[in-house]
């Protein structure tokens, strides 16, 4: 009995022993891992409070790019391309030649222009001296005429006299050859007074003769003016066959080789300013804080490794949609309110690689510090 009991014993004994050290177990993990929850809470609490702190003051946003002056350039005259200064992508100083027209047609053009202008010189010379020539003539030609048509009147009273004499006499104290030459002598004075009456009527309006030698003066100082006019037009043909690049910049786009024929407004390159700055189209619930003057940092797709810093310079007074080439009408039809962007324009201020200019169109993120 005292065997078989010793046995149960020992058979109850053994299996408690596991059972004590396992709830021992368990009971000193369940402290370790409420330490590493709370932990992890409170790294996460904290980690949440830092970027809470951190960001709450800045406003960012993918939906932004590289923007710029771009200028066309286009010739003004038509003509053939003699001469192609220039490459594509190459960078340009205002002045510099880009494009020669073959300028011949346009060099004739100006020369026969300054014959037209020689021209209209020497006909003013002329009727300049001609109107002084008659301030002093046309007074003295009127004076002239009526000294002849007194005389003419002289004679005429003279010849008309020889003619009665000559009527009144009988047969035998003259003959019918006498009464003819006085009469054709009276006529001939009768014409000659005529032809003095006429000499006074045309030399009369002495200022009116003068006023129209003037007036052509004037009108040849009209055709000096355009005569002068054609030719500073032919000037500047001449001066836009050499295109010249009217800012600094980089050549793109370029639609123009050597032999090709230009028209007036044809696109042949464009010139793209080196200042560039940045267009970020934030969402208008992000706008609330934003002023002008607030620093930015800016990050480039491609180039993640440029540290480039800004300024808000303006913020525009409408929403990219408000400009857009068929604005939404929001009157009719349903409507779904949709979060609209302004764009903001970012100036670069510093972080800029002269060896790697950005290129307009470029992804960037801009952080905008709303302290």
């Amino acid at each position: 009995m005292s065997e078989a009991g010793a046995s149960d014993n020992s058979h109850s004994s053994a299996p408690l022993q596991p059972k004590s050290g396992g709830a021992g177990g368990n009971g000193a993990r369940r402290p370790l891992a409420l330490t590493i929850g709370f932990a992890v809470l409170a790294a996460m609490a904290v980690a949440g409070l830092w970027y809470w702190l951190t960001h709450r003051n800045i406003e960012s946003t993918d939906d932004a790019y590289t923007d710029g002056r771009s200028v066309i350039i286009a010739p003004r005259v038509a003509g053939n391309v003699v001469s192609l200064d220039v490459v594509d992508n190459q960078f340009v100083k205002a002045g510099q030649p880009l494009v020669h027209i073959d300028p011949r047609q346009y060099r004739i053009d100006r020369e026969l222009a300054e014959g037209q202008l020689e021209t209209a010189r020497n006909q003013n010379e002329g009727l300049r001296f001609a109107a002084e020539v008659g301030q002093k003539n046309f007074p003295a030609q009127l004076e002239q005429a009526q000294a002849q048509l007194a005389n003419a009147k002289a004679v005429l009273a003279r010849a008309q006299a020889d003619y009665e004499r000559q009527r009144s006499l009988s047969k035998q104290a003259t003959t019918q050859q006498d009464v003819d030459a006085a009469l054709a002598a009276f006529k001939q004075a009768q014409a000659q007074v005529n032809l003095a009456n006429a000499q006074v009527v045309q030399s009369s309006p002495v200022p009116q003769r003068i006023g129209e030698t003037e007036a052509q003066v004037g009108q040849s100082k009209g055709q000096i003016e355009q005569a002068q006019a054609r030719l500073d037009q032919a000037d500047l043909n001449l001066a836009w066959t050499v295109i010249e690049a009217p800012q600094d910049g980089w050549v793109t786009k370029r639609s123009v080789e050597m032999g090709n024929y230009v028209s007036p407004g044809q696109q042949l390159f464009i010139l793209v300013s080196p200042q560039v700055w940045v267009t970020a189209n934030f969402k208008e619930t992000q706008l609330a804080r934003m002023r002008p003057g607030q620093s930015v940092k800016i990050k480039v797709d491609a180039y993640p490794f440029l540290d480039l810093r800004g300024h808000i310079d303006s913020i525009q007074l409408g929403s990219g949609s408000k400009f857009a080439a068929f604005p939404v009408e929001n009157a009719t039809g349903n409507f779904v309110k949709v979060v609209q962007r302004v764009p903001v324009k970012i100036v670069i201020d510093s972080g800029l690689d002269p060896r790697l200019p950005l290129p307009l169109g470029l992804s960037v993120v801009p952080e905008v510090s709303l302290r």
